[in-house]
């Protein structure tokens, strides 16, 4: 039997790695990127093959995947003539990992039926090193029977991946995902903080507080970067502020109180504002520092 073709539109941090799990599972994958050098050079890594535009790497493709930059960018990549559903077949399905409005998921889900698509929203977390490592969470919104037909690509770069409920909720537990991340990052800084000022070593305090109902993954994976004052890595700060602006626009609308959410929000501003944008998101810490 042929190899499927899919393709994958995006090829950011997290969808390079993202397409080449899939091209070594077997599928016969064809990407575009904005950046053509990009595609090319993934093009050669990997063996697939690249396009000139999202409908061309999306012709005769059962699936397509995306992970672009935000609504916008999912709009532009998904409409008019060059966009990917003018090259996607009736009965096909566009699995979209953007991190994006629960709006434009529900909008697009409706343009893709219009044209008998199938359409996931599909975010994702565990970063950079979860993208590369084949260990990404997916947490999905859409129809049963299209996550059901998705469910064994999306499973060449994810460890675990659930239907969340119609359109839209995929995005909805990612907001979630981001307002309890924020909340434990601010945490983790300032405990750190307070265990240094208060003459403790803080590497024995989080060996100590690890082992018991403080753990977290943060804790785990971030404090001593953050001890060493390391942050030109993993999750950007400006990524952050995206979804968590992202988040607060949703719990207007909905009324969710996210008192926590809105503080660490404009604590990430004052990282940014040190120049900080690029930083991983643990670098709240430098602003308790300075």
């Amino acid at each position: 039997m042929a190899a499927q073709r899919v393709a994958f539109i995006g090829l950011g941090v997290m969808g390079y790695p993202m397409a080449g799990h899939l091209q070594r599972a077997g599928y016969q994958v064809c990407v575009y990127n904005r950046t053509t050098a990009k595609a090319e050079q993934w093009a050669a890594q990997h063996g697939g093959s690249h396009a000139a535009t999202p409908a061309l790497a999306a012709q005769g493709a059962e699936l397509v995947f995306c992970c672009v930059g935000n609504d916008d960018d999912l709009r532009s990549v998904t409409r008019g003539e060059e966009g990917a559903f003018a090259g996607m077949a009736p009965g096909t399905v566009f699995v979209d990992h953007t991190t994006a409005s629960a709006d434009v998921a529900r909008e697009i889900h409706q343009q893709a039926a219009q044209r008998q698509i199938a359409f996931l929203d599909a975010p994702v977390s565990g970063g950079q090193a979860g993208a590369e490592n084949g260990a990404l969470t997916v947490m999905v919104g859409g129809d049963q029977a299209a996550f059901e037909r998705a469910l064994p690509a999306i499973d060449s770069f994810a460890r675990a991946a659930r239907l969340m409920g119609g359109s839209g909720s995929g995005q909805l537990t990612k907001m979630v995902n981001q307002i309890c991340i924020g909340g434990l990052v601010q945490a983790l800084a300032e405990g750190l903080h307070f265990a240094q000022r208060a003459g403790l070593d803080p590497a024995a305090v989080i060996e100590v507080i690890s082992k018991g109902a403080a753990q977290s993954w943060q804790m785990e994976n971030r404090y001593q970067s953050m001890l060493e004052n390391r942050f030109d890595f993993g999750f950007a700060v400006d990524w952050m502020r995206k979804d968590l602006g992202i988040v607060l626009g949703e719990a207007r609308h909905n009324g969710a109180q996210l008192p926590v959410t809105a503080l660490v929000d404009q604590f990430y501003a004052e990282v940014q504002a040190m120049g900080g944008g690029r930083w991983d998101t643990s670098s709240l810490l430098k602003r308790l520092k300075d």
